[in-house]
């Protein structure tokens, strides 16, 4: 009888694994989607380095580090005046704000090309579009998007 009971419960076991790894399959080929997203900025800082903003990829999640990177953008130009909202529901949205390094000419940009969710993340794809002219001005690009909100894991694909 114990033997029995043990084999029932091995064949059990082997079948849940089998059913849960096939069903996690299946999720994995039907939960990637694309998210759509609102450009709040794109444009360049003209500070020299003078904003205090390294090349990097934030994530915003509250009104006050919203606000504080508005405050660094601004110490140069007001470059915020052009933003398309600044109020964001930070119940609802995240912000994403990607800057590059500082460039010795003009023509430069940082672009996010896309923004696809799979089961366990948010990928938020980067690149260079324009890569420069012969201006002669320094400038920093940036890029900065209001998305829905997500408890997944937000990872940068710099291309």
């Amino acid at each position: 009888m114990i033997l029995k009971t043990k084999s029932i419960l091995v064949i059990i076991s082997i079948l849940s694994i089998l059913i849960f790894e096939s069903g996690c399959k299946d999720n994995k080929e039907t939960c990637f989607q694309k998210v759509e997203f609102t450009k709040i900025g794109k444009d360049n800082l003209y500070g020299n380095g003078k904003e205090g903003i390294a090349k990097c990829n934030l994530i915003i999640r509250s009104q006050k580090e919203w606000l504080d990177l508005i405050s660094k953008m601004d110490s140069y130009n007001a470059v915020s005046d052009n933003f398309t909202e600044k109020g964001i529901d930070f119940s609802n949205y995240i912000i994403i704000a990607v800057f590059d390094s500082i460039k010795q000419n003009g023509g430069h940009s940082i672009d996010i090309v896309d923004i696809n969710i799979n089961c366990d993340n948010m990928v938020i794809s980067i690149s260079n579009l324009n890569k420069g002219d012969m201006t002669t001005v320094i400038t920093q690009p940036f890029y900065i998007i209001k998305v829905p909100k997500t408890k997944k894991l937000i990872c940068f694909d710099e291309n």
